[in-house]
């Protein structure tokens, strides 16, 4: 549109590969219009720092050029090259203060915009939509998040980096799990949502992928088919093997818990003890197998981001512009059926709540999707038993044992 002279993009929540990337596009785009892009430092927070004085609103402007690295490197274009964002994030907001509320709305006003490219996960989105129905903003969202759990989208900036991060850890763990004949479990990232795990197990080679739309809770159940799983592949001659957890998976009483691959490692190597009273040979080996837990944690969120993710980041970016160009705000930009599309942004903030509210994820794994089934056709254990020896016959064999021990 004619009229648009000076829009803002911030980045807002957890950080992740490819924001800058996406910052990048956005500027280079915008330039090309004639537009002035104003980077907000620390998602809104910016605003209220620009309220208080402590930004000059001109100081904010986002050139081709504005972004300097001593040296013969200079402007955007090495940005896409660089993990995290050059503006700073917040993952607290301020939904329930009504001062900072307030201040919030008069900042935006002070920097005089007349659009706002806001990229964050379900969670920033939402607080960030409040505030532009507050404030009459016209605003554009661009979904980023390694867990890639943003509704209406099929990937989000940052997950397929952090895939490739899983990936990577897994193919290090594998020679030195195979050198000492150890289980190795990893747990990785994804709050309530599978995906990562799920797509990095399965590139990662992993033994056992556990995400919480197929197990939701390690009950005995599920800790004895893992046992099983892994015995049957040593007695093939598989002596060691990788399991990933994702984090989003219960404990055995069904309640959220810290450090879920510890307590995964343990409750394998407690089951194998108690397996190999049976008198199996089989379990009693497991019983004489290492097992060790890590953690990857905010690796995940780092790396150079990987060539899909920078793709992602400069079509999103260019369509938030184009968006903005032709007057069609509170949208969300979208990738669907390989195409760059969007998304009416109150339908988006809708099944988010609603799914909050329920307490269930706003995009699961689907579990008869294509990465399921691949899964299973390769032998992984993702919590289905039809290829399993029967998992209750083992333990009311095991239980009865214990009782005469």
């Amino acid at each position: 549109m004619d009229d648009i002279q000076r829009i803002g993009i911030l980045t807002s929540g957890g950080d992740c590969p490819g924001l800058n990337a996406v910052i990048r596009a956005v500027v280079k785009c915008a330039n090309r219009r004639g537009w002035d892009v104003i980077g907000i430092p620390y998602s809104t927070d910016g605003f209220m720092q620009v309220v208080d004085g402590k930004y000059d609103p001109d100081h904010l402007r986002l050139t081709d050029h504005g972004y300097d690295i001593p040296g013969i490197l200079q402007g955007l274009d090495v940005l896409q090259f660089l993990s995290g964002t050059i503006l700073g994030s917040l993952n607290k907001g301020h939904p329930g203060n009504p001062d900072a509320i307030a201040k919030i709305l008069a900042g935006y006003e002070k920097l005089n915009l007349d659009a706002l490219i806001a990229i964050g996960g379900d969670g920033s989105l939402d607080i960030i939509y409040d505030l532009a129905q507050r404030g009459g903003w016209n605003l554009i969202g661009i979904p980023k998040t390694i867990d890639n759990d943003v509704p209406f989208t099929e990937k989000s900036i940052g997950f397929n980096t952090a895939v490739q991060t899983v990936n990577s850890a897994l193919y290090d763990l594998t020679f030195t799990a195979a050198s000492h004949d150890r289980v190795m479990v990893v747990e990785v990232m994804g709050r309530d949502a599978g995906h990562l795990a799920l797509h990095g197990g399965i590139a990662g080679g992993a033994d056992v992928i556990l995400i919480p739309e197929l197990v939701p809770e390690l009950n005995p159940l599920v800790v004895t088919q893992i046992c099983q799983h892994i015995a049957e592949l040593r007695q093939r001659g598989r002596k060691f093997a990788l399991v990933v957890v994702a984090e989003g998976v219960h404990g055995e009483d069904g309640k959220p818990m810290h450090l879920i691959g510890e307590y995964l490692a343990t409750a394998i190597s407690d089951r194998s003890r108690t397996l190999c009273q049976t008198g199996d040979s089989a379990y009693c080996d497991m019983d004489q197998v290492e097992t060790r837990a890590m953690v990857l944690g905010h690796i995940q969120r780092s790396g150079i981001p990987t060539a899909s993710d920078r793709l992602l980041a400069s079509a999103f970016g260019r369509k938030a512009v184009d968006l903005i160009a032709e007057g069609r705000y509170n949208r969300m930009t979208v990738w669907e059926a390989g195409r760059v599309r969007s998304k009416n942004l109150d339908d988006v903030i809708a099944t988010v709540r609603s799914c909050h509210q329920r307490g269930v994820c706003p995009s699961p794994v689907e579990t008869d999707s294509t990465m399921v089934k691949v899964a299973r056709s390769l032998g992984i254990y993702v919590g289905d038993s039809d290829t399993l020896p029967d998992p209750n016959a083992v333990m009311q064999e095991a239980h009865e044992v214990s009782a005469l021990v």
